[in-house]
């Protein structure tokens, strides 16, 4: 019999339990099917944006049509008082710009960006790099030189994204995700100690655990990872997670938050046909990326799972042709908890009215109409049901192989600072 998780499709929106602007994040309480929803009363950045859209409205009965125009409400202030925002960035300078709007609350780091720090060229950077390499010699290499031994570059990797991470800590207020070196995906034991390696460095370098989120890939292993981690305090991000399986999974272990990609759902199906329109492309609430999403969201908060949905990775529903598509995914998950975003589209928000921003989630009515059970997953379970999850195992595939690449790239640029 086909497992009912797998079969159900939730479609209305939902609305998140917490909107919370500071780390760590509240996480949803709940009796039963009763969702409880945490009120932040004491976050100043709000209170300034909501101070600024009562002066706006205020003015436009007041003020002539241009000082109106001045004051204008952008989509992306709107969206920052229902969703919190994470900058998708490794770009020290792009992340405090938006930072310094009091919009973005975290900031979340992949292999690339860390790559990308390791062959930038700015001496920011550049210095990032050097303190790696050379806090990795002192930590495993012997007195009398150094045979660049795989733990040794291990150790500069993992320190350069810390680096990076740290930088990214000290312009944010909320958390910042850095990732567990890939390649240990399908290796629980050696995620887990990659991981509170991670967590050691940054607590050298003045950064406390409660401020980062330690990535793992949406796998059997990672997820596993993730249930060993959380109950020794350290809040994991489970990525790369294109399934409604990978979701739950992850609920139940208990991982802090999820980071699902409605986009690269988005990309299985079209280039499997697409929808039914002469374009192949999809409005926005019929998008199976929204719809997957909204899915798991519905699921973590009808059974009372704290797990945060931040989905990330976008794409144009209706089609690049379309102006204004490059959002649409985003305004359709309009409210849930939370979401990182990348800057081109964090500009493209700020370019449009706050008008188009309409809260799409919300958690009371889309608890109520989740249809799936809360069936537990074991081990053998799971491996029967990812069994015919194609979507799934071939996007997860997939990621895993290209943050794989990039990974090996930045071993070659450290290799070549020994």
């Amino acid at each position: 019999m086909k497992f009912p998780l797998l079969t159900t499709l939730a479609v209305l929106a939902i609305r998140p339990t917490h909107i919370a602007a500071f780390a760590p994040h509240s996480r949803a309480v709940s009796n039963g099917d009763n969702v409880g929803i945490i009120t932040i009363n004491n976050d100043p950045q709000r209170a300034q944006r909501a101070i600024r859209r009562r002066s706006t409205s205020s003015s436009s009965s007041s003020s002539s049509s241009s000082s109106s125009s001045a004051l204008r409400i952008s989509a992306l202030e709107t969206l920052a008082d229902m969703t919190t925002l994470s900058i998708d960035s490794g770009d020290i300078d792009t992340v405090s710009r938006y930072a310094k709007t009091g919009l973005i609350t975290d900031a979340t780091t992949n292999p690339l960006f860390v790559s990308q720090a390791g062959s930038n060229g700015d001496s920011r950077y550049e210095a990032m790099v050097d303190e790696a390499v050379s806090y990795a010699k002192r930590k495993t290499c012997e007195e009398d030189g150094c045979s660049i031994p795989t733990e040794t570059l291990n150790v500069a990797m993992d320190r350069l994204a810390v680096n990076l991470g740290r930088e990214l800590a000290n312009l944010v207020p909320g958390r910042v995700s850095t990732e567990v070196d890939v390649r240990l995906s399908y290796d629980t034991e050696a995620s887990v100690a990659r991981a509170r390696s991670i967590i050691d460095m940054y607590r050298e370098c003045g950064v406390p655990r409660e401020r980062i989120l330690i990535k793992l890939a949406g796998t059997w292993e990672g997820i596993r990872a993730a249930r060993i981690l959380e109950a020794e305090g350290i809040n994991c991000n489970i990525t790369l997670v294109f399934s409604f399986l990978q979701a739950a999974a992850a609920a139940q272990a208990n991982a802090y938050l999820i980071s699902p990609f409605p986009g690269r759902i988005l990309d299985w199906h079209r280039n499997r046909g697409g929808s039914s329109t002469p374009t192949g492309y999809y409005v926005p609430d019929a998008d199976p990326g929204v719809l997957a999403v909204r899915r798991m969201y519905a699921y973590f908060r009808k059974y009372g799972y704290s797990t945060i949905c931040m989905p990330a990775s976008w794409r144009p529903s209706r089609g690049p042709h379309v102006p204004g598509s490059d959002v649409d995914e985003i305004l359709a998950l309009a409210g849930i908890d939370e979401m990182t975003i990348p800057p081109n589209l964090l500009d493209s928000l700020s370019k449009l009215e706050s008008g188009v921003v309409v809260r799409r989630c919300e958690a009371s009515t889309d608890a109520s109409t989740c249809n799936d059970p809360d069936f537990k997953l074991t081990e053998e379970s799971y491996a029967s049901y990812w069994e015919t999850d194609v979507c799934g195992r071939e996007k997860l595939k997939e990621g895993i192989d290209a943050f794989t690449a990039e990974t090996e790239k930045l071993l070659k640029i450290l290799i070549e600072k020994f």
